[in-house]
C-alpha cells in the first residue's frame, strides 16, 4: 500500500507528465480549381486542422488564413519565379490589445477539428506584370495560440501549397474613393474623434521629423525602435517622416465601416489618403502608446507615397526585437515608426 503523501506525489507525477506530453501543432492546407480563366475567379480555400491533442484558441490576425481580409497571406510565384504585385490592405493589429481588451475573436479549435477560410485573391493581387502562367500558392504557417495561463504561443503550421494556372484577366479594376477630405459611415462622434486624431498624428509626425533632422547620429530614441545607427537607415526613416510632415491629414478620407473587431485600422498601400479604421480604433486614447493619433501615423507610413512600411512585427516588445535583431527591417516596420513618434515612455 502506498501511503497519502506517497499517491500524491505520484499523481503529480503522471499530471506533469501529461501536460509534458501535450503537443500544439497546426495542418493547412490550400486548395482551389486547377484552371481559373480571369482573376475574378482565383479563389481558394484554406483548411486549418488541429493536429495536435490540446484544443487551440487561435488568433484571427488579418495576416494569417485564419482571416479572409485582403492581405498579403500568401507567397505567389509563377513557373519562372515571378511574384505578383501586392495591392490588398495593410492592417494595424495588436494580439496585447486583443487580450488586454478582452475581444473575443478567436478561432477556437478542439483536438481533430478543422476550419476553412475562402480567400479571393484577386482582391490582394495583381497579376498582371508575372502574366499567364502556373502558379504556386503558399499561404502563411504561422499562428498564434493564447494559453490558459494568458501567454501567446506561436505555431508554425504543416503546410500544403497548391497549384493553379491563371488566364484572362489578370487584375481587379478597385474603385477608389475621392481623395478630397471626406468621412464615410462616420457618426458625428467619430468624426470628433477623428479631428482630434488627426491633431495629435500632425503633431507627432512634425515633431519626428524635426527630431531626425537635428540628430544625425545614435542616440536611445533612435536605437530602442530602429537598431544600430547608420547614415543610410537614418535616411531611410527621416525620408518617411518628411512625407508624413509634409503630408496632410485633414485632406484624408477617413472610412468607418470596418467592422473587424481585433484590429485598429487597414489602407491599401497604393490608395493614398484613405484610412479604414476599426473597432479598436475607437476605443484606444488619442495619444499614447498604440493611440489613435499613433494609428494614423503607423497607416500613414504604408502609403506606397510615403515610403510603403511592412507589418513585419506587432507591439512594443516585438519592435524593439526587430531593431536589435535587424535594423534594416527596422526601418521599414510600420509600428517601429509609431512607436519612435509616440515616444511612450519618453527617450532623448
Amino acid at each position: 500500500m502506498f501511503s497519502a503523501s506517497t499517491k500524491a506525489a505520484l499523481a503529480s507525477v503522471v499530471l506533469s507528465a501529461l501536460a509534458v506530453s501535450a503537443t500544439q501543432s497546426v495542418s493547412l492546407k490550400v486548395a482551389g480549381p486547377s484552371d481559373v480563366t480571369d482573376v475574378e475567379n482565383l479563389k481558394v480555400t484554406t483548411t486549418i486542422t488541429n493536429t495536435g491533442d490540446e484544443t487551440l484558441k487561435l488568433f484571427n490576425d488579418p495576416n494569417s488564413a485564419l482571416s479572409t481580409m485582403p492581405a498579403n497571406t500568401f507567397a505567389i510565384s509563377n513557373s519562372a519565379g515571378a511574384v505578383p504585385q501586392f495591392t490588398g490592405i495593410k492592417a494595424k493589429y495588436s494580439m496585447d490589445t486583443v487580450v488586454a481588451k478582452n475581444i473575443s475573436d478567436f478561432t477556437v479549435l478542439a483536438p481533430g477539428e478543422s476550419v476553412e477560410k475562402v480567400h479571393d485573391l484577386a482582391a490582394a493581387y495583381n497579376f498582371t506584370l508575372s502574366g499567364e502562367d502556373a502558379y504556386t500558392f503558399e499561404a502563411s504557417k504561422s499562428f498564434f495560440h493564447l494559453a490558459d495561463d494568458g501567454s501567446i504561443v506561436p505555431i508554425e503550421a504543416e503546410a500544403e501549397a497548391h497549384t493553379a494556372k491563371l488566364a484572362g484577366k489578370l487584375v481587379l479594376p478597385r474603385n477608389t474613393i475621392s481623395k478630397r477630405a471626406s468621412y464615410k459611415g462616420c457618426s458625428s462622434s467619430q468624426q470628433s474623434q477623428i479631428q482630434s486624431a488627426i491633431s495629435a498624428a500632425t503633431t507627432y509626425a512634425a515633431n519626428a521629423y524635426s527630431y531626425l533632422s537635428s540628430h544625425t547620429s545614435a542616440t536611445t530614441r533612435y536605437t530602442t525602435w530602429f537598431g544600430t545607427y547608420s547614415s543610410s537607415r537614418h535616411s531611410t526613416v527621416l525620408s518617411h517622416f518628411q512625407h508624413l510632415h509634409e503630408g496632410d491629414y485633414s485632406s484624408f478620407t477617413y472610412d468607418c465601416t470596418c467592422t473587424k473587431a481585433d484590429t485598429y485600422a487597414f489602407v491599401y498601400a497604393d490608395d493614398y489618403g484613405t484610412i479604414h479604421l476599426c473597432p479598436v480604433f475607437w476605443q484606444v486614447s488619442t495619444t499614447g502608446t498604440d493611440s489613435q493619433g499613433g494609428t494614423l501615423i503607423h497607416e500613414s507610413t504604408h502609403f506606397t507615397k510615403n515610403g510603403g512600411t511592412d507589418d513585419i512585427v506587432y507591439g512594443q516588445s516585438s519592435a524593439k526585437s526587430l531593431a536589435k535583431s535587424s535594423p534594416s527591417q527596422a526601418v521599414q516596420n510600420a509600428d517601429s515608426h509609431e512607436y519612435f513618434a509616440e515616444n511612450n515612455p519618453a527617450l532623448s
